[in-house]
Order: C-alpha cells, then structure tokens, then sequence
C-alpha cells in the first residue's frame, strides 16, 4: 500500500497516460526517486562490486569471463544514484572502469570460455554480451544525467563516451549476426534494441537509435494470437517479463506508441501467471523452471526480480495500481531464487 501511494502521486505529477508511453514525465530517474528505499533496494542490489570491480559470477569466481557479467553493477549504480548515494555510486562506476579496462582494439571486450562452455568465444557471442552489457551501461548513464550526481559524473562520463562508440560500432558491425544467431527469442531482440536504442540516446546517434527500431519491430513480429512472446516455441513466464521490462525502460526514453500497446496485451497475460501471493507459476513454460536450460552449470529460473520490476514499470507508466501491488508481492515472494 505504502508503495501504492507513493507511486500514484508520481503518476499524478509526472502526467503520466494510461496507455501511452509517450506521455509526459521528467525523467526515469524522477520516476524512480520516488520508490520507498525499503521496496527499491531489493530490486537494484544494494552490495557493491569487489576490488577488481567484478560483480556477479565475476564476483563469485574471482576471474573475468565478459562483459555481460558484469552488467548488475549497472543497476547498483541506478539503485545509488536514485537514493543519492555518492560513495556508493562511485563504489558503482569501479565496475565500469573494470568492463572498460577489458576492451580491445575492435571495439569489443575480452571475452574467455564461460565454464559451461564447449569452445572459445565466437564474434558473434562477442557482440551478444556486448550489448547485454551496453543495454545496462545506457540505462545506467541516462539515469545518472537526470540526477544531482551528474555534476559528479559529469568529467567520468563524458571521457567514457568514445569508448562507448567504439563499442557501439563492435556491435553495429554484428547487426546481421543478431538477427541471425537471436532472431527467434523476443528477449534478445529487445536486449539488443535496448542497447542501441539508449546508447544511441546517450550518444545522440541516429543510426544506432534506427537499428534499435529495427530490432524492436523484429521482436514484436516475435508474438502469438494473444500477444505473448514467444520463446522457444512457446510461452515462458520469466523471459515474457524480461521483454516486457526491456522494452518498457526503452520506450520511456524512446517512445513508441505501437510498442507500448504489445505491452498491455503481453502484460495481460502474464498477470494470469502470477498467482496473488506473487509466485510466478512455471507449468508450461519453455525456457524456465523446470530444468529445461541451464546457465553457467544451473537451471534457469524464473528472475522474480526482473519480473517485479517489469509489473512495477507497467503500473507506473499505466497507472494500474493493481499491477505495482502485485510487483511487491512477485518481490516479496519467500521462495523466489536468490538473484
């Protein structure tokens, strides 16, 4: 409830439609500040990146695979600039300078054999966790300019810039690769369109922003009758979410009428598949929960955090209440799989 209340008097003031996503607002971050520290936090991770600015299985494994590991400190960084945390968010930008220490001449990033892997890493991968991670990194930077840390900032990301050109053109040069080796799965395509689409704001590049339209309109041919995504010949409750949250932070910042309005009826029926306690249910699904495909020796699961923030999102942009309290029972749920 409390988030409830807090989240209706940002709708009010931000001006937000209940059905588009072009309607008017300050900014993601203004959107954002408004959440209770208490009900943000859990979505963002409030740890901080080791001494090598490595997070994640970085983190766990004390050696470097490739960038797209490394794009939760990202989000750390999102989640410290939004509760205006200075140290923290510098503590945040180590796992960028870390990412950025590991790329090479092409524009690209080192890149070693994964543990589950079977052979070094091909170009196209390459590009695939190259804009895993640029998706993240422009998320992070348009939030970080709306804020009071930009000043802060301001030297860090402006001397960042060109490298994220550069590696803006690494994955520009894998275009064709995407759509061949990702063209299949809704998610990646909005991933991919995610990364064009905001390191082309960050960049005021038209040509990356006219890639990331590209893709978005390939991902949206990606549904059935009913407008779920599909993935793997079906539907799954996890990787519906993540394409839903993917292209509902790109249309904040790149609206797109048509693509907000595959959201609503893609959102429709995930909420079918949440049950009111906020268990994400698995029968059925193609991709998730039920030991179908593994990630880095375990089974995938469904990301209830990324499923939270995708309701959370909706009901913000939408103004549906019911949709921000069902996102903190999905982030409160006790037996959802430590992220």
């Amino acid at each position: 409830m409390r988030l409830f209340l807090i989240l209706s008097a940002a709708l009010i003031a931000f001006g937000f439609n209940a059905r588009s996503s072009a309607a008017t607002f300050v900014s993601e971050y203004e959107l954002l500040r408004k959440l209770p520290a208490a009900s943000f936090a859990p979505l963002t991770d409030n740890s901080q990146p080791d001494a090598q600015g490595f997070v994640g299985f970085h983190r766990r494994d004390g050696k470097w695979y490739e960038a797209g590991m490394q794009r939760s400190g990202c989000w750390l960084l999102i989640g410290a600039v939004v509760a205006g945390d200075e140290k923290r968010a510098d503590a945040a930008w180590k796992s960028i300078e870390a990412t950025f220490a590991r790329q090479i001449e092409d524009g690209g990033f080192l890149s070693n054999m994964r543990p589950d892997g079977t052979h070094p890493p091909t170009f196209d991968q390459r590009v695939e966790t190259a804009y895993f991670y640029m998706q993240e990194l422009g998320h992070a930077i348009l939030v970080l300019r709306a804020s009071p840390l930009e000043k802060h900032f301001h030297d860090r990301i402006a001397a960042l810039e060109p490298r994220m050109r550069r590696a803006c053109a690494f994955i520009q040069s894998g275009y064709d690769g995407i759509v061949k080796k990702v063209g299949h799965t809704a998610n990646r395509l909005f991933i991919a369109a995610k990364a064009f689409g905001l390191c082309g704001v960050v960049l005021n590049d038209e040509a990356l922003k006219a890639a990331s339209r590209k893709l978005v309109a390939l991902a949206l041919d990606r549904r059935d009758a009913e407008g779920v995504f599909v993935e793997r010949g079906g539907r799954d409750t996890s990787y519906n979410a993540v394409s839903l949250l993917m292209a509902q932070v790109l249309a904040l910042h790149l609206p797109d009428l048509k693509l907000d309005e595959a959201m609503v009826r893609a959102m429709t029926w995930q909420r079918t598949r949440i049950r009111p306690t906020g268990e994400v249910e698995v029968t059925g699904n193609t991709r998730t929960g039920l030991g179908q495909e593994k990630g880095m020796g375990q089974a995938k699961g469904v990301n209830y955090r990324e499923v939270a923030l995708a309701l959370a999102y909706f009901g913000m942009i939408h103004d549906d209440p019911s949709a921000i309290a069902l996102a903190e029972k999905v982030q409160s749920w006790p037996s959802r799989p430590k992220q």
